[in-house]
């Protein structure tokens, strides 16, 4: 009976972590292996002795030190993604672990006000990155290649490249010099990185001092990006599948790339082709950019690569970019935008030309519902010619 509780516990939290909901934290501590915690349980009390952890991969703290599967990787030859849709203080959280806030949840009625995206529970700096301490670990270009592979409680001075399958990353930060702070290789999958803070050093990456991805899918797998603060880079979280939920993406940082031109920006982003469904629920996506920089959107759908199909836009606070959401475009079906917040805290507008831009209306399984803006006005994208 004892072995059963724990297996059913154990797969609660799982199940969780799945759900794409946020944490409670409240009442009792939830066990440092857990991926989450369930509902009703606070977030995992750290102790002096990390707790052993047969799923736990991480080695001793040491320069260089890597767990089994996983070898030094040479940089990724210089590439620039295309310039995609328009025209044309980089903070970065310290602290390696924090504590979740008691703070209001839930947003605003339609007709209601926001003031700030933490007074109205959206994803902050409280809410999100590790939940433990961290060990340091200066692993430069790290290749993960055993399935299964856990990282947790790291600090790490580099990037992970991921040709493996199963891989979780969580209770970690990572600063990148890389093109990318994590990456997803075609053909893998089961990609999860939770509670995780990831950044770079404004000048100091590889795209002409400036750095490309936070963390991208480069294959037609989904992938789970939950709780996690992500800051500098110029496409934070790039894909054309996913589970994109709770995370607080800010000070997104403009910088020429390698063509000389400004770098265009954007909290998320799909190039579009991907069939496996995109969602992005509940986050804090922050686009400060401004627009003579090289801003696109705090979301922007584009069909660089092939049409946008399926895409769920719901619960978000979105703010900067050229425009706050591209939409996706002429050839758009299976897009859902409902009850998100744009807010005006960059520009009038939400974006510097405006909310929304690139919505197909009249696409087949495309929903527009809910959507307003911080003071409570609603929002409507425009009519047109597609």
């Amino acid at each position: 009976m004892a072995a059963a509780a724990v297996v059913a516990a154990l797969l609660s939290v799982v199940l969780a972590a799945h759900s794409g909901t946020s944490d409670t934290r409240a009442v009792s501590p939830c066990p440092v292996q857990a991926l989450t915690c369930s509902p009703g349980q606070a977030d995992p009390v750290d102790s002096a002795s990390p707790v052993a952890d047969a799923t736990t991969t991480a080695p001793a703290a040491a320069d260089g030190a890597r767990a089994p599967g996983m070898g030094k990787a040479a940089p990724a030859p210089a590439t620039t993604r295309p310039a995609t849709g328009d025209s044309a203080g980089a903070g970065v959280k310290d602290s390696a672990s924090s504590a979740a806030s008691d703070r209001p949840t839930g947003t605003p009625t339609r007709s209601g006000s926001c003031a700030t995206y933490s007074a109205c529970g959206f994803p902050d700096a409280d809410s999100t990155g590790p939940r433990l301490a961290l060990t340091p670990h200066r692993t430069g270009a790290l290749t993960i290649d055993k399935d299964g592979t856990v990282i947790s409680r790291w600090d790490i001075t580099g990037s992970l490249d991921v040709y493996a399958n199963n891989v979780t990353i969580i209770d970690s930060r990572i600063t990148s010099d890389n093109w990318w702070g994590i990456n997803l290789r075609s053909g893998f999958s089961g990609l999860r990185i939770l509670h995780t803070t990831i950044t770079a050093v404004p000048g100091k990456g590889p795209d002409n001092g400036g750095v490309d991805y936070a963390v991208s899918n480069m294959g037609t797998s989904l992938i789970e990006v939950g709780w996690c603060d992500v800051s500098v880079f110029g496409d934070a979280l790039s894909m054309g599948q996913g589970n994109l939920h709770d995370n607080y993406v800010h000070d997104v940082t403009p910088f020429k790339n390698l063509g000389g031109e400004w770098q265009h920006t954007n909290a998320v982003i799909s190039d579009g082709g991907g069939n496996g469904g995109l969602v992005v629920r509940h986050n804090t996506l922050l686009n400060p950019t401004p627009v003579e920089k090289g801003a696109s959107g705090s979301i922007g759908l584009f069909a660089d690569t092939g049409a946008v199909l399926n895409v769920t836009v719901q619960d978000n606070w979105l703010a900067g970019g050229a425009y706050a959401l591209y939409a996706g475009g002429k050839g758009a079906t299976g897009i859902k935008v409902t009850g998100n917040v744009f807010s005006t805290q960059y520009h009038p507008g939400s974006g510097g030309y405006g909310p929304v831009t690139a919505w197909n209306s009249g696409g087949e399984g495309n929903v527009w519902s809910d959507n307003r803006m911080s003071d409570g006005r609603p929002v409507q994208p425009p009519k047109e010619a597609l």
